[in-house]
């Protein structure tokens, strides 16, 4: 490839796509290639090499709709490919395909709904331009560029309708795929030849020895101190880059850039002197040639990813604000300081390593969930033509009715807490109650944060990393957000209104509040920190008091619609492509359902039960939070709406149609493996939606002690050592 040499491992890649898409047996082909690793050479290094033997064919390269990737890889490819033709979806709808054709097509394009770049019209003629091309004896081989981001129902039609010979699909987070050849770029090897950092170092000299009064600043000072520290290296060095800290902000945050702005200017750093950068939808400010390793700017303002593909190899440092603490941390954002400015290592610790300073303790578990190492393996599956016409009529919110009022709500989870924890008037024993139930009372916001040295990030070294903890104090202007965060949760959890959950708190715990019977007199101060350190025991404290069936409330029928519902034609399941003895589950409604889904032991011994039951005819595993699956409504202690997905439809053989949820049973010692506190409120809603509707149903759970299932369908009992639990075969 002119002007281009491949690295070992670039060559060894191209080595292997060309023998999946020539004497290879499968169809798809997945290649996972870590951020930094020269991605796009190495898929235009393929090309070149593919076409030069199989002359007939046309390459289209697909590419999500952010950020105009699919226009910086056409640049790329006419830099180094000026021998070839490539065209972008106009030139494709004008003049159709050629032989040696590749076409870089924008994914959103041709997917997104209500998108106007791709009227009906010329949608089908995209499609006429597919069979012209078919028809002139020519055929395709697609490339999907981030398919993590291109799994749609829509973006596999029109892959389907491309009828490709081979579909290679290319992600830093690709999943595996028992039906697709796997290539994977290790990690190491692109550290090896100096592509990328040698390791990321996680808030590197964060302290635990004092209380931080603003976090924000003090992992500024850290980002810039470091920043400086680098500058100077590569000074002595008399290598010319100007290194550059990434500040990512969270997506709702406009008064937080103001705050981190106002610090940056205390410091001199400002937009006026061209140190500092902003990059938003909205808003742009010094950011031409930011790319450029002597760019002025030191310091980038951004959200979330700016655009897919967009590469900026001077930046070394990252600062990750937290104020929104449920948001993704995005993989790719780490990628965009681990690219070595020069392509190579300089044996200098501070030039060879990146630098990420955040006290958000979500991201660990958001970069392992976006890995492809430890993601889950998904399949698309489709339903069996003799299943399309089954009907059933399903329930879903009309949202009239919100529940009772401040005053009633307030009553219940108050008597709940006293109960629970058995509190009364005086105040300074509740709280030594409270405080030995596992509640903190502290003047100070706790963090757990990790502090590491991380090589391979997609492996397990964040799951061992080392923490630490930090303590900040309360701000009321500063940690107003983190307050209204930890309350939106515990609010969203039990499905109140913010300001309900709000009132109720502060009726409970905070001495400025009047409220007779209230448990804790805490000062605003304490009230903050009580909030902020404790969410999840209140969430789950919550949870369980409005999940009380202790009133029953008869749902109105106007604020519950009825409407139809048919199994998804289609629908994507997690899936271990690598267990040993698989098989197909001949009576599930979808073809090729494997035994190696991804479930709950109860869910597992169920579907085997029901595959291997002459008495059963078909059965359809549901799924959640999605309109197009089966509901039911139901309510709970304080008059809140809530859907219930239950797991399976099936059909017995004399044509019964059942309904069955399938929950955690009793473990060898006898206690209950169910985490659900909402069952009750389930079991008694299933039961009448299906003696309404004449249906057969039950809650099914397993039983350790002799590996049974056992179902119920009369009353319910969280203790299986009833005769309301009967073995599942003497019922179905």
């Amino acid at each position: 490839m002119q002007g281009i040499e491949l690295k070992q491992f670039q060559i060894n890649c191209v080595n292997k796509l060309l023998d999946a898409t020539t004497v290879g047996t499968k169809k798809e082909v997945l290649v996972q290639a870590p951020t930094g690793s020269g991605k796009t050479i190495i898929l235009l290094d393929y090309i070149e090499e593919y076409l030069e033997e199989n002359r007939n064919t046309i390459f289209v390269w697909l590419t999500p709709g952010k950020g105009e990737l699919e226009e910086q890889s056409r640049i790329k490819m006419t830099k180094y490919l000026p021998t070839l033709n490539s065209k972008n979806i106009t030139e494709v709808l004008l003049s159709g395909f050629e032989a040696r054709d590749i076409a870089f097509i924008n994914w959103e394009t041709i997917t997104k709904k209500g998108n106007t770049a791709l009227k009906e019209q010329e949608r089908k003629n995209l499609f006429e331009r597919i069979d012209e091309a078919y028809n002139r004896g020519f055929n395709f081989v697609v490339i999907v560029d981030e398919e993590h981001l291109n799994k749609t129902v829509k973006a596999e039609a029109i892959i389907n309708y491309l009828r490709p010979n081979y579909i290679v699909r290319v992600s830093a987070t690709t999943k595996k795929n028992n039906e697709a050849e796997f290539i994977q770029i290790d990690e190491l090897d692109v550290i090896n030849e100096g592509l990328i950092t040698r390791a990321l170092y996680i808030n590197e000299n964060v302290t635990n020895n004092a209380k931080l009064e603003n976090e924000h600043e003090y992992l500024l000072d850290l980002a810039l101190e470091k920043r400086k520290a680098i500058r100077e290296e590569y000074r002595n060095k008399n290598i010319m880059i100007n290194p550059l800290i990434i500040i990512q902000m969270p997506s709702n945050s406009n008064d937080t850039i103001k705050q981190i702005e106002e610090i940056l200017d205390k410091k001199g750093y400002s937009y006026e002197n061209k140190a500092v950068a902003i990059w938003l939808a909205d808003r742009k400010e010094n950011i031409d040639n930011i790319s450029n390793n002597r760019a002025d700017p030191m310091i980038l303002i951004m959200k979330q990813a700016i655009s897919t593909g967009w590469d900026c190899p001077r930046a070394k440092i990252l600062v990750k604000l937290r104020d929104n603490m449920s948001e993704d941390f995005e993989t790719q954002t780490i990628g965009r300081i681990r690219r070595m400015p020069q392509a190579q290592h300089y044996d200098n610790v501070l030039l060879d390593n990146c630098y990420l300073y955040t006290f958000d303790e979500k991201y660990k578990e958001t970069i392992k969930q976006e890995l492809g190492n430890n993601a889950q393996d998904v399949k698309m599956i489709f339903l069996k033509d003799e299943y399309k016409n089954f009907r059933l009529t399903k329930q879903i919110k009309n949202n009239d009715f919100e529940g009772f009022d401040d005053r009633e709500t307030f009553r219940i989870i108050q008597d709940y807490m006293i109960r629970k924890y058995n509190l009364g008037n005086n105040k300074i024993n509740n709280k030594t109650i409270l405080e030995s139930n596992g509640y903190l009372f502290e003047e100070t916001i706790t963090n757990s944060i990790v502090q590491d040295k991380i090589v391979r990030i997609d492996s397990n070294e964040l799951s061992n990393a080392n923490k630490i903890q930090v303590k900040s104090i309360v701000n009321t202007s500063k940690n107003g957000i983190d307050l209204r965060h930890s309350i939106g949760v515990i609010s969203s959890k039990i499905g109140m209104k913010y300001d309900r959950t709000r009132v109720i708190l502060e009726r409970m715990f905070l001495k400025r509040k009047l409220f007779t019977r209230k448990f804790i007199n805490l000062t605003l101060i304490e009230f903050y920190a009580f909030v902020i350190n404790n969410e999840e025991k209140l969430k789950y404290d919550f949870l369980e008091a409005v999940s009380q069936e202790t009133r029953q409330i008869s749902i109105k029928s106007e604020s519950i619609k009825e409407i139809e519902f048919k199994i998804p034609k289609m629908d994507i399941i997690k899936y271990d492509p690598h267990m040993k003895d698989t098989i197909i589950y001949e009576k599930n409604v979808y073809r090729d359902y494997p035994n190696s889904t991804k479930k709950s032991k109860s869910e597992r011994m169920f579907e085997s039960y029901c595959n291997s039951n002459d008495n059963i005819k078909w059965f359809y595993k549901n799924g959640e939070h999605s309109i197009d699956y089966f509901s039911i409504i139901y309510v709970d202690a304080v008059g809140k709406k809530w859907a219930f997905y239950p797991d399976y439809i099936l059909q017995d053989v004399q044509g019964n149609t059942w309904i069955i949820e399938t929950k955690g049973g009793e473990n060898a010692e006898g206690e209950s493996k169910n985490i659900d506190i909402k069952v009750e409120n389930k079991f008694a809603v299933l039961k009448e939606y299906a003696n309404k509707h004449n249906l057969k149903w039950g809650f099914v759970r397993d039983y350790d002690k002799n590996d049974s299932l056992y179902i119920c369908n009369t009353e319910y009992t969280e203790d299986m050592n009833t005769d309301n639990w009967v073995k599942i075969n003497t019922v179905l």
